[in-house]
């Protein structure tokens, strides 16, 4: 048998010691010491070691033994200190808290549950032998201890199992998540305030003095990087207005190195410094608005700043890079975008006087480059910016006339020393002092030059000239283009909403603005393009009725618009015999339809061939008559008042056709050399016309609308004496544009009362029940059509606002039940 193991139980943690100086005794305390010292002197007599080991019940216990057990009550004491320690507090929120009498809150808290359960039985432990005292456990369990002991730590498993996920739950609660989205929000907000408030900060102290606030920009530019898209813009703008203010009017020329190497003056070094930070901030400005301009967020804000840039400072560094990014997105498909980029160019086409013309050149030949990049597929607006071009025709006059006069001085000179030879040198002093003179002389005037503001007269005249060369060029490509028919593989919608070529227009429009610029070289080669477009192609590009499936009646009427413009401009120079535009615009007049065509142009076209101070044949002005005349019972009133006025002129100057009028049988008096009318004609001049009758007057005198009937009834009355004269006041284009603005409100006379008699001299047996109908639409209570009118639109519009407020009210509710069935689940989850 082996000795007893003893069971070793430590004793309880006595009380902290307490210093001697802290320890206050009554006066009371030592008078009754004092008084009974006599019963006090047995304590000195005990025996304070057997003491101790009765009282800690460990006297037997080895040294080691006991010192291995304190050390594990204490590491377990600081254990439990630690879990104490992290227990989780709940929110505020859910848990009232509690006010001790000091003051302070303490809020219930839900300490972590212990997942060891071995620490409570540490204390217990059993001492061995002295021999196996190493290696061993201290204390050994018996098997029912054991199995206890393994129960007991089933039991607070399962209880911890249940436990966490209740604390996981009041941890995880959704006031907690709704608070922290708020409180971030909130500083969010309070640091878009902050930046906005720094950007209108560093604004005003850069316009108050921007040499000394320079470095401000950088802060600035940093700002305007945010990932807000408010404070982006924000930025962008700040930014656009102080550079607006602050740049200079020059250009910026960076030191070169040995420049820098140079010693200067304090002023310089911060004029330099000044210049080198602007300079790099405005570059990297730059860089940002085009890559911003990528973004569709984005776009319009960085457009509108470049565009803005580019109108300000044109003359600044850096240019090239703003216009390279406005005439990129001059034929943009967004309309803002677009128009923001036009104006820019015209803007810069008209204030040469910012950069001196350079910058004109520059954009006319990058819009040259986007046309033949895009195979003249563009948007009308990129090439009707040169209309705002103005070029001075009389560059270079004067400079011609000083030299002639300067030529003419050398000459009467050369002259005068030469009849002179015989006479006596000046004196070597007199010479010596007029080359001086003329040197200096010489260099004040290039000092001026320099210093004046004007231009050198060869260096205007260069630019103009390469100007004028790209924009020429862009319109002769795009009259060669025009000659080809359209690919099936275009685009529809592109063809739909600008035609075939859409720009068409616009060059010929410049062309007819520009022609007496042009070189007298390119002459015959232009009015033979025109004459191509407006009879519907040669031989070479295909016939006229393939050229007419992609070039519309009104691009052939410009066309030959364009060429009697070309005409008048160089009548001088020119020789070209225009009847093929005559007789294109004789038929183009039946080819005519008001919804599909433009009326201005065919306006424009008779004023500019038929009713300009032209002396037309007599053969051609009675078949224009005819034509015309028969035109106007066709079309509208915009449409036949203009061509009742070029009828009317063409009758004024052409005496002979006024026999047209007469009722003989046969066209009158004269019948010409063709005796039968023969409307099909495509020429003119072999039509026939005055073996006709203008009996189209009689039935345009009862025309619905009273101008144009008082129109054709005063034509009717012109006579055929030599001896009338006659004014016209009014033009074809300002005709046809009154009265199409006239025919949106202009509602024309019904005599209802003629009409019901004629159908009751008509229908004399018919029944009365017509008659009564015919009462009926005569006589309506207007008072009673408007009151039915607006009880029903009471209606309709009582039903639309009946039906929103049902969609209101439906929503609110929706908002309600989901709100209560928040409020719910986190009752029962606080629960």
């Amino acid at each position: 048998m082996g000795k007893k193991k003893q069971k070793v139980t430590l004793p309880p943690e006595l009380p902290p010691d307490v210093p001697e100086d802290e320890i206050q005794v009554s006066d009371e305390d030592l008078q009754f010491v004092n008084d009974n010292r006599a019963y006090a002197g047995f304590v000195s007599n005990l025996d304070t070691q057997s003491i101790t080991r009765h009282v800690t019940r460990v006297a037997n216990a080895k040294e080691d033994a006991l010192e291995s057990l304190y050390e594990r009550r204490l590491r377990k004491k600081s254990l439990d200190e630690k879990n104490e320690e992290s227990g989780l507090e709940v929110d505020p929120v859910d848990a009232l808290p509690v006010k001790t009498l000091d003051g302070k809150l303490y809020y219930r808290t839900v300490p972590k549950t212990k997942i060891s359960g071995s620490a409570q039985n540490e204390d217990e432990a059993t001492v061995g032998n002295e021999d196996d005292g190493t290696g061993k456990s201290v204390v050994k369990l018996t098997k029912a201890e054991k199995h206890a002991k393994l129960k007991k730590l089933r039991k607070e498993a399962k209880k911890q199992a249940k436990e966490v996920p209740e604390v996981e739950e009041v941890h995880q609660t959704p006031q907690v998540d709704v608070l922290a989205e708020v409180k971030k929000d909130l500083t969010v907000e309070e640091a878009n305030e902050k930046k906005k408030y720094r950007l209108a900060e560093l604004g005003t102290t850069l316009l108050m003095d921007p040499e000394s606030n320079i470095k401000s920009l950088k802060e600035m530019l940093q700002i305007s990087k945010d990932g807000d898209h408010t404070i982006v813009i924000l930025g962008l703008k700040s930014l656009l207005a102080v550079f607006k203010d602050i740049i200079p009017g020059y250009r910026i020329r960076l030191p070169t190195e040995k420049e820098q190497e140079m010693i200067v003056s304090k002023a310089v070094k911060k004029m330099r410094f000044y210049e080198s930070t602007l300079l790099s901030v405005y570059k990297a400005y730059l860089q940002k608005l085009i890559a911003l301009e990528q973004h569709a967020t984005f776009q319009r804000v960085a457009i509108r700043c470049i565009c803005t840039l580019l109108e300000a400072v044109p003359h600044f560094n850096f240019r090239q890079s703003l216009l390279a990014a406005v005439i990129k997105n001059i034929g943009s498909p967004d309309d803002v975008t677009r128009k923001l980029c036009c104006d820019a160019v015209k803007s810069l086409f008209t204030n040469e006087g910012k950069h001196g013309g350079e910058a004109t050149v520059e954009a006319i030949q990058l819009i040259a480059d986007l046309v033949k990049a895009h195979n003249c597929r563009l948007h009308p607006d990129s090439i009707e910016v040169f209309m705002s071009l103005s070029f001075d025709e009389d560059l270079g006059r004067p400079q011609s006339s000083n030299a002639d006069s300067k030529v003419k001085s050398k000459k009467f000179k050369k002259r005068k020393n030469h009849e002179d030879s015989s006479a006596v040198p000046d004196n070597e002093r007199k010479k010596s002092r007029k080359e001086l003179i003329s040197k200096t002389r010489e260099e004040v005037n290039a000092d001026f030059k320099v210093a004046s503001l004007t231009q050198d007269i060869m260096e205007r005249k260069r630019m103009q000239s390469e100007a004028l060369s790209a924009v020429f060029q862009t319109y002769f490509r795009i009259l060669k283009q025009t000659m080809y028919p359209i690919p099936e593989t275009s685009s529809k919608v592109s063809m739909a909403a600008s035609g075939g070529h859409p720009l068409l227009a616009p060059c010929l429009n410049g062309i007819g603005k520009f022609s007496h610029l042009i070189d007298l070289d390119f002459m015959a080669d232009l009015m033979n393009y025109l004459r191509k477009l407006a009879g519907g192609g040669s031989d070479s590009f295909g016939s006229s009725e393939d050229c007419s499936k992609y070039l519309t009646v009104s691009e052939r009427l410009r066309c030959c618009v364009v060429a009697f413009k070309v005409m008048r401009n160089n009548l001088d120079a020119l020789n070209v015999d225009l009847q093929d535009f005559f007789m294109q615009l004789y038929r183009l007049i039946l080819e005519y339809r008001p919804g599909r065509d433009q009326g201005e142009v065919l306006a424009e076209a008779l004023k500019i061939m038929l009713c300009d101070d032209r002396q037309h044949d007599m053969q051609r002005a009675a078949a224009f008559i005819k034509r015309l005349a028969t035109f106007s019972l066709c079309f509208g009133s915009a449409e036949s008042m203009s061509a009742l006025v070029t009828l009317k002129h063409l009758l004024q100057k052409n005496v002979k056709c006024r026999n047209l009028l007469e009722n003989d049988a046969g066209g009158g008096s004269v019948s010409g050399p063709i005796a039968k009318y023969q409307p099909c004609a495509s020429d003119p001049n072999l039509s026939g016309a005055l073996a006709s009758v203008l009996w189209e007057l009689n039935l345009l005198s009862k025309h619905y609308h009273p101008a144009v009937s008082t129109m054709a009834s005063s034509i009717s009355t012109i006579s055929s004496v030599q001896n009338q004269v006659y004014h016209s006041n009014v033009s074809p284009q300002q005709a046809f544009l009154e009265f199409s603005l006239e025919k949106e409100s202009f509602k024309p006379k019904s005599d209802l009362s003629k009409s019901s008699n004629k159908r009751k001299r008509g229908s004399s047996g018919s029944s009365p029940t017509a008659g009564l109908d015919v009462d009926a639409t005569t006589h309506i209570d207007e008072n009673e059509v408007r009151k039915k009118l607006s009880e029903h639109f009471l209606l309709l519009r009582d039903m639309t606002e009946n039906e929103r407020l049902r969609g209101e009210l439906a929503r609110t509710s929706l908002s309600l039940q989901l709100y209560k069935q928040y409020k719910k689940q986190t009752m029962q989850k606080a629960r």
